[in-house]
């Protein structure tokens, strides 16, 4: 028997095109393949999560018209699609089962997760039992996403005759995740002596990017096929005995996966929200280098325009190397000084300021005045802007409200700082990217004179041990362990990480590649009594 994987990207909410890719790969795999099973991912007809759209009785009658034009194109194969259905006064993400020009089965998710970006609770009714599928005279038991993480469906699919589980996902990337998906799938099969299909999703939406790596176990738990990670494709697997035979691509994990998942979530964040290409401010510092490459990469260097905005504490240095940066890469380059706008902020606010000293005021007024420019040219050229901003310094708000922080997309969001330095130095393993000065230069704002990251925070070194322990552990105070850190800057980080909730709303979105990211994973109050650091009275 032989099945064909459909790991390719449905966009949320683009039921048309989705059903035209469906309907495509049904042909594709019957005919070129010789499929008698095509399985397709999670949500595949409406893409996932489609969120509150499944609250709308428009999208349900059109999520049904788009199953019925589905139907009608398989004929010769049995196809498994993810889909809701709005039935019976209930919606249910289910499984759905197609063949000769019908439905004729589905199964449905047991088990519904509202942690991390997943909100099944929202929106669906868990369903209550196995269902296995008779395809080509075998018996297939079926699971939805998260019911593989769980011993009971399995089980319960087993008992009932199954002889293959099949698992349709829509699993996002986080580094490691493949790993974890692959060992708790192995525990599935020790469980069950069962093999098992794993089905996923591939490409960006909004804060997940969806990293595919579908993968099959024979029924002692061994590895027996996976398909590549990002990449989109008809993956055939051949069913013989109590295995699935197909290729084996190698799994992929730290900074080339990181640096892969940046990629093509930006690539399709940014095509996905229609525009064409990228502005970005390129300081000659890491993170917008780094954000400068991933942009290239994603859409090509002709479709990003780079921009450097000097003032008086602009080092020569860093116009160099920005110059450097953009030239490796093949980017559009321009420069607008903007010294001059500053100077007349300055005469303006004079008279408000009078008798007090210059501090992160004017520091401010400058990273304003950049991203002024920038919003301004993404404006009038229809590109969207970049924002360069990383998880370290939004963690604890080093980073300017509607300056720095403007955009419309934030690649390093979820990027530690210390992780921007191994990702860079994995980009210019590939080719020349992000010259080796910016690399070695100590990190700087140059917002006003001889200034440094370290004389605000600890070494981004300390501060990301903090921030990994506390944000992904939710480690205690008292807990975190820290060569180098005291009690008392401990205590600075945590308020700083808490105080500056309000600013991380307003940032732009950004792809999820750690545990645990800001937003849909990491939900806290803007105001709110707690400090989190209970070592001081401070």
């Amino acid at each position: 028997m032989r099945i064909v994987v459909a790991q390719l990207p449905f966009p949320v909410g683009a039921l048309d095109d989705n059903a035209r890719r469906i309907i495509d790969a049904i042909g594709r795999a019957r005919d070129e393949f010789g499929a008698d099973l095509v399985v397709f991912p999670e949500l595949a007809v409406t893409g996932y999560p489609p969120d509150d759209l499944l609250l709308r009785s428009d999208f349900h009658a059109a999520v049904e018209r788009a199953l019925a034009r589905i139907a009608a194109a398989c004929t010769g194969v049995t196809a498994l699609v993810g889909a809701p259905l709005h039935r019976h006064g209930v919606v249910r993400n289910a499984a759905v089962a197609l063949a000769d020009g019908a439905e004729v089965g589905a199964a449905y998710k047991r088990c519904l997760p509202s942690y991390s970006v997943f909100d099944d609770n929202r929106h669906f009714r868990a369903g209550d039992a196995p269902c296995l599928l008779e395809v080509a005279g075998r018996r297939i038991g079926v699971a939805i996403c998260e019911d593989i993480w769980a011993a009971t469906p399995a089980a319960e699919a087993a008992a009932a005759g199954a002889e293959l589980l099949v698992s349709i996902n829509a699993s996002p990337f986080h580094d490691g995740k493949q790993a974890e998906r692959e060992g708790v799938a192995a525990r599935r099969v020790a469980e069950t002596g069962v093999p098992l299909l794993y089905a996923n999703l591939v490409g960006g939406h909004d804060e997940v990017v969806y990293d595919g790596g579908s993968f099959a176990l024979d029924d002692t738990g061994a590895l027996s096929a996976r398909a590549p990670a990002f990449a989109d494709g008809l993956y055939a697997l051949d069913w013989q005995g109590g295995a699935l035979h197909g290729e084996q691509a190698e799994a992929v994990e730290g900074p080339p996966a990181v640096y892969q998942a940046l990629v093509r979530a930006t690539a399709d964040y940014v095509r996905g929200n229609g525009f064409s290409g990228v502005v970005l401010g390129l300081s000659g510092g890491i993170d917008s280098a780094l954000v400068a490459a991933v942009a290239a990469d994603a859409l090509g260097g002709d479709r990003v325009l780079a921009v450097m905005m000097p003032t008086r504490y602009t080092a020569e240095r860093s116009l160099e190397d920005a110059r450097a940066a953009a030239q490796a890469l093949g980017l559009e380059y321009r420069s607008i000084p903007i010294e001059s706008l500053f100077a007349d902020y300055e005469q303006a606010l004079a008279p408000l300021f009078a008798g007090r000293e210059a501090d992160a005021t004017e520091e401010n007024i400058q990273a304003r005045i950049r991203g002024n420019c920038l919003m301004a040219l993404s404006n009038k050229l229809g590109l969207m802007l970049l924002a360069a901003g990383n998880k370290s310094e939004l963690a604890v708000g080093y980073a300017t409200l509607y300056g720095d922080m403007c955009g419309g997309f934030a690649p390093l969001k979820d990027v530690y700082k210390t992780d921007v330095y191994r990702l860079a130095e994995y980009r210019n393993s590939l080719g020349p990217a992000v010259p080796a000065a910016i690399i070695e230069r100590e990190p700087t704002a140059e917002l006003r004179a001889d200034q440094r990251d370290s004389d605000s925070l600890p070494p981004y070194r300390v501060l990301d041990a903090v921030l990994r322990q506390y944000l992904e552990d939710d480690a205690a105070e008292h807990e975190i362990r820290v060569e180098g850190l005291d009690a008392v800057e401990l205590c600075r980080v945590i308020r700083l990480l808490y105080r500056n909730e309000y600013k991380r709303r307003q940032a732009a979105p950004g792809v999820k590649v750690t545990r645990r990211a800001f937003g849909r994973d990491r939900r806290y109050p803007i105001t709110s009594g707690w400090s989190g650091c209970q070592g001081c009275s401070d």
